[in-house]
């Protein structure tokens, strides 16, 4: 009862088929990050060299928003002066037109506060983030164009 060997040739060609296999999908996989990081720097500069080369243009809603918070044990409000930022001249325009509707949602929204909430920078960070959204909703809604960049807080007061 002898055991048989293995035939060398068999081996050897699972071996060759295995490393020629790995080596074809590093190259993929080399090959696949190369180009994603050259289009991830291209793609960076051009949008930095757009950037570079439109001036900030800065809209302020006036005059300031002043709205009762939701504070249920006492009356509470909150003034805030409001300014848009695009670097769209369309846009800038889009915002003058709508403005009534834009100061409407973010009336509804300010409204919508507690002091406790604004107290907090995070709490200030995030109602930027959604007056930024609703701004962009009221252009969109209305067909304008709507690149605008940042809410920006200029005055932010709760009494």
């Amino acid at each position: 009862m002898s055991a048989q060997p293995i035939p060398e040739k068999r081996s050897r060609r699972k071996l060759i088929l295995i490393l020629t296999t790995v080596l074809v999908l590093g190259a993929a996989g080399a090959g696949g990050w190369w180009w994603w990081s050259g289009q991830a720097q291209a793609g960076g500069a051009d949008a930095a060299a757009a950037a570079a080369k439109a001036p900030a243009l800065y809209f302020a809603l006036e005059p300031a928003f002043v709205v009762n918070l939701v504070d249920a044990q006492v009356v509470r409000y909150l003034q805030a002066d409001v300014q848009l930022m695009t670097r769209d001249a369309e846009t800038a325009t889009a915002l003058e037109a709508h403005a009534p509707a834009v100061r409407n949602r973010l009336l509804l929204l300010f409204g919508q506060q507690s002091a406790t909430q604004l107290a907090q920078r995070t709490a200030k960070e995030r109602l930027q983030e959604q007056a930024l959204a609703e701004v962009r909703d009221v252009l969109k809604a209305e067909g304008a164009a709507d690149r605008v960049e940042a809410v920006y807080f200029t005055s932010l007061v709760t009494q």
